[in-house]
């Protein structure tokens, strides 16, 4: 899709159901390299990033078929260890596949990833992590070659909290043998679901929800099947929309208990929250917005992912609300799409002042990446003509 026309000024009504996580998704796909055999993934979202990894699995020997919004996938002859440029540099998840290749195979030939147009992501604690489990690593016309016969339990501390980092090394590590200690892991729904399916499948990894993982390695893994959790940034999006365009909106399949930071700051800006077990209704009757201030943060904090949406919202709030960026800092190219709208914003090192406007007017916009994309989607469904 090329472009997107949108002609905004009506309020929003009615239920929607949270797609699966992508960002779960993707490493659950890797992990079933683990073990051959048959897997059963529900509740999967169909986006570009899902297909690239099914293809990735097909290319190293799986089978994957798609029904619906399940996975049927069969890894009994995965038996290639060469992960090429040519998808890898698509998508960066694809690099996850690193770690679950030398869990199984004890080598790995694996592209240095492309992905994202913005800001620098490297890939230092991944090797990092890996080296410190015994795993021999070369650099050899841009793609990682990975040995490791055997990986061994090692204690690692990551430098930053990092998902992909925290989501490789933990599926080296369950085949590791002895004990691994993997410290100042990230705490993300996503490492969660992903260590929770890991035991499912037979590995023995305690501390799962706190920020020292416990691993006692383990000759052998079994398929498991998994249902994918909640999209919390697609939450997050839609609680942004209805505050923009008032309305109310019960958003289900979900998870409140996923979203505190998030849920707080749109309680800050005005709106109205309720909330179940697996359900969230979002409410905006009218009455101004109130400027809020973000700093975003690793997870329980305020989500990198969930900036962009909260700035175009906070363009209508009245007041100055400051938005500050600590996990990547110059992910802000939407700033200057939303000034053409007539958005008030302002930077000032790596935050974005944005001081409430009354109204938002169309104009063409052009983004950059995913969440620049949802923010400026955000601000159409509001711009008048």
């Amino acid at each position: 899709m090329d472009s997107l026309i949108l002609r905004g000024g009506n309020p929003l009504e009615g239920e929607i159901p949270i797609s699966g996580s992508k960002n779960a998704t993707l490493p659950l796909l890797a992990a079933a390299l683990l073990a051959p055999g048959f897997y059963r993934f529900s509740n999967v979202p169909k986006l570009k990033d899902v297909r690239t990894m099914s293809n990735l699995l097909r290319i190293l020997g799986a089978k994957v078929d798609e029904v619906d919004h399940e996975l049927l996938i069969d890894t009994s002859h995965a038996t290639h260890v060469e992960a090429p440029y040519e998808l890898v540099k698509t998508m960066r998840a694809s690099f996850y596949v690193l770690g679950a290749l030398l869990g199984r195979h004890g080598e790995a030939r694996v592209s240095l990833p492309g992905g994202c147009a913005w800001g620098p992501r490297p890939v230092d604690l991944h090797l990092k992590g890996l080296e410190a489990l015994g795993a021999k690593l070369d650099l050899d016309a841009g793609y990682v070659v990975a040995s490791a016969l055997p990986l061994r339990g090692a204690t690692f501390e990551f430098g930053i909290s990092s998902v992909g980092a925290s989501c490789n090394v933990l599926m080296a590590a369950v085949r590791a043998e002895g004990t691994t200690v993997l410290k100042n892991i990230a705490l993300e729904p996503e490492v969660t679901q992903l260590a929770n399916f890991l035991n499912r499948m037979g590995a023995k990894i305690s501390g799962i929800g706190t920020r020292d993982l416990t691993i006692q390695g383990v000759a052998h893994l079994q398929p498991a099947d998994a249902a994918m959790i909640p999209d919390r940034i697609e939450t997050g999006s839609y609680i942004c929309a209805v505050g923009m365009t008032t309305g109310k909106v019960r958003l289900t399949n979900t998870d409140p208990h996923e979203l505190p930071s998030v849920i707080d700051k749109a309680r800050q800006a005005g709106l109205t929250i309720e909330t179940g077990a697996d359900w969230i209704s979002v409410e905006r009757r009218g009455g101004a917005l109130s400027a809020f201030d973000i700093t975003t943060d690793t997870y329980p904090g305020f989500p990198t992912d969930l900036q962009a949406p909260f700035m175009a919202l906070a363009t209508l709030a009245e007041g100055q609300s400051r938005i500050t960026a600590t996990i990547y800092t110059d992910r802000f190219t939407h700033v200057a799409e939303l000034a053409r709208l007539g958005a008030q914003i302002h930077m000032d090192g790596n935050s974005a002042v944005v001081t409430g406007v009354p109204k938002l007017t169309g104009a063409p916009v052009m983004s950059t990446d995913l969440r620049a994309s949802v923010c400026l989607v955000l601000a159409g469904l509001v711009a008048q003509r």
